[in-house]
């Protein structure tokens, strides 16, 4: 006789628990069949609450600024690009939408599989992994640029994007995507622009409310000449003049006294014209002044001190928080770069660091050079720069420069 309850058979076939356990599998998976093998849910893009919260919107004002972006630059499965805005509709399908193939096997939703964990749906900076990160992953919204090859102000150039994708950025999680093809990277470029331009209209439409008059009655004109002949027309046509604010970058001369040229760097670095010293540190090791914030961090940090806890609107005020616990993340402190490790966020080539010393960085505390220090001194620094990972106790040997300078 078998003693063990599992063995047991209900005389009258199987049990009922089973039976049901069976109908509600059934069930399931007949559900599963009708919403379609592997479908996602559609995307959304994220209203910047920080933005809206700032500037005191309602909810109702707060619909409404997502009602037209939406009308003006689709979802983040059908984006749209208005003629006004210059963008590659076709690039920016190849880029959009859930991680796909299309019937000839080419993959498509390339922003959400590679970009999209650290910067977001919405390019807001908000992807799941973008907490752990340090630094964070860039915010494209407000339309700022550290790493372009234009003046401090401007936008970069797609030749600028193309190559921090390619490259990657290092000293940071920003990887190099070289291994995509040249389709897939400039379908990538063309989405950054595209997050952007959204994110700086988006922007300017919620501070638009702000400065409405009381005609107005708390409500954006929903024309087309405001809307896109106005206010995106304004953003565009920064990222179309891109191309014509290049630095001006005067060669550097062929027969140039390496040891002297360091020299010279040396004095600029720590002299009152280019006052490098300043943030880098004495020992050029990013031990000077570091209690500062890059402009995204600092735009929460200024409006949490100055508006939410200086206002007395209790329940603006706890609006607020709430907002800052879900929509943005806790401020940090900019670090300076400790430039004895030769690591260049913005590209090792000389180039590279000209650009950063001419023009600053945009979007971070870093100064430029330009109008302070003569743009054929600018080398200078460069080369003095270059050096000092090989610089031993503050000085350098007659035949170490050109070595430090051959392993670049």
């Amino acid at each position: 006789m078998n003693n063990n309850p599992a063995d047991v058979r209900h005389p009258r076939g199987p049990r009922p628990v089973w039976g049901m356990k069976l109908l509600v599998l059934l069930v399931l998976l007949v559900m599963f069949a009708a919403s379609g093998c592997g479908a996602t849910p559609p995307a959304w893009f994220r209203l910047n609450m920080v933005e809206a919260t700032k500037q005191k919107l309602t909810p109702e004002q707060e619909r409404q600024v997502a009602t037209v972006i939406s009308a003006m630059f689709g979802t983040p499965d059908n984006p749209v690009a208005l003629p006004e805005t210059g963008l590659d509709e076709a690039k920016l399908r190849l880029a959009a939408g859930p991680v796909r193939s299309d019937i000839v096997g080419r993959k498509n939703g390339l922003y959400r599989e590679h970009c999209a964990h650290c910067h977001g749906v919405t390019g807001d900076a908000l992807g799941p992994t973008a907490a752990f990160l340090n630094p964070y992953p860039r915010d494209y919204r407000p339309g700022i640029f550290k790493f372009k090859s234009t003046e401090r102000a401007d936008k970069p150039t797609h030749a600028d994007l193309t190559r921090v994708l390619k490259k990657g950025i290092p000293g940071t999680s920003m990887p190099s995507f070289a291994l995509l093809s040249e389709t897939q990277i400039d379908a990538l470029v063309e989405y950054v622009k595209y997050l952007s331009i959204r994110g700086e209209t988006e922007i300017g439409l919620i501070r638009a409310i702000f400065e409405l008059d009381e005609e107005a009655e708390g409500k954006l004109p929903e024309t087309r000449e405001f809307l896109v002949g106005e206010r995106l027309a304004e953003v565009v046509e920064k990222w179309k003049a891109a191309d014509t604010a290049l630095i001006d970058v005067p060669e550097m001369p062929a027969d140039i006294d390496l040891v002297e040229s360091i020299a010279k760097g040396r004095e600029l670095f720590y002299g009152d014209k280019a006052n490098c010293v300043k943030c880098h540190g004495p020992t050029a090791l990013g031990d000077g002044q570091a209690n500062d914030y890059d402009d995204w961090n600092k735009y929460v940090v200024e409006w949490t001190s100055k508006e939410v806890n200086g206002d007395a609107d209790k329940q603006w005020v706890n609006r607020a928080h709430r907002v800052l616990d879900g929509d943005t993340l806790e401020p940090r402190t900019i670090q300076p770069r400790n430039l004895r490790r030769g690591i260049y966020r913005g590209g090792r080539r000389p180039l590279d660091l000209y650009y950063r010393i001419h023009a600053g960085i945009n979007g971070a505390p870093m100064p430029g050079a330009k109008g302070t220090v003569p743009p054929e001194d600018i080398w200078h620094i460069v080369n003095y720069v270059q050096s000092l990972p090989y610089e031993l106790d503050g000085e350098l040997g007659a035949d170490r420069p050109m070595v430090a300078r051959d392993r670049f």
